[in-house]
């Protein structure tokens, strides 16, 4: 994409121009990124944790305190959380079946909601990520992904949403999934049977594709 590059930003367009996931992964991190405001807020770049190679990707909001701290997506208790639930429904371990990203690389303040613009200088990241994975399905961890995987959804109800397989037209190869967060359980611990059921549901779907889960 024309947009992404910058004639005068060779470190950017290093980024963009690898067919290396590991590449990838290690430019962006070095990389002291000043694409938007979140440059003041962060301690690290947090791109991603688990495994480039694996069919499910996982796509949350935003690094939270531990994850800015220590560079890695979703290891606060959110992320505890999810790992402990995906290995009791589909006894899968996050770190090598998934690989878990975020809309923006960089923590907002305060753990707020990423802002529009924020989110836009970001995704192109993202977009990148997708491309390099070609993940066989992509779980979107509640409503801030999946309003700006899905701009055209202006208004929903995650209650709606969530355990349904459906296609964004960007990406017509590959099937999507929104669930809970895993920080809303936290808040909320009555949407937990909810979130492992469609956790079974994904195993399910997994195994109907004959993807190879051990």
């Amino acid at each position: 994409m024309v947009s992404q590059f910058d004639l005068f930003d060779t470190s950017q367009n290093d980024i963009f121009s690898t067919s290396s996931y590991e590449k990838f992964r290690e430019l962006l991190a070095a990389s002291n990124c000043q694409k938007c405001a979140l440059k003041n807020s962060r301690t690290h770049i947090v791109v991603d944790r688990g495994n480039p190679k694996a069919h499910i990707l996982v796509i949350g909001e935003g690094p939270g305190e531990n994850e800015d701290l220590q560079g890695r997506a979703f290891v606060g208790r959110a992320g505890q959380l999810m790992d402990r639930l995906v290995k009791e429904e589909m006894g899968l371990d996050t770190n090598q079946h998934f690989l878990i990203v975020n809309v923006v690389k960089c923590r907002p303040p305060e753990n707020r909601t990423p802002r529009k613009e924020e989110a836009e200088a970001c995704l192109p990241f993202l977009k990148k990520q997708i491309e390099l994975v070609q993940p066989k399905i992509i779980l979107l961890l509640g409503a801030t992904a999946l309003k700006h995987l899905a701009p055209s959804k202006k208004e929903f109800s995650m209650e709606k949403e969530v355990g349904k397989l459906f296609n964004l037209e960007a990406y017509p190869n590959i099937p999507f999934m929104v669930l809970f967060h895993p920080a809303y359980l936290l808040y909320d611990n009555r949407k937990e049977p909810i979130f492992r059921q469609h956790l079974q549901e994904l195993k399910k779907w997994l195994l109907s594709q004959k993807l190879v889960l051990a």
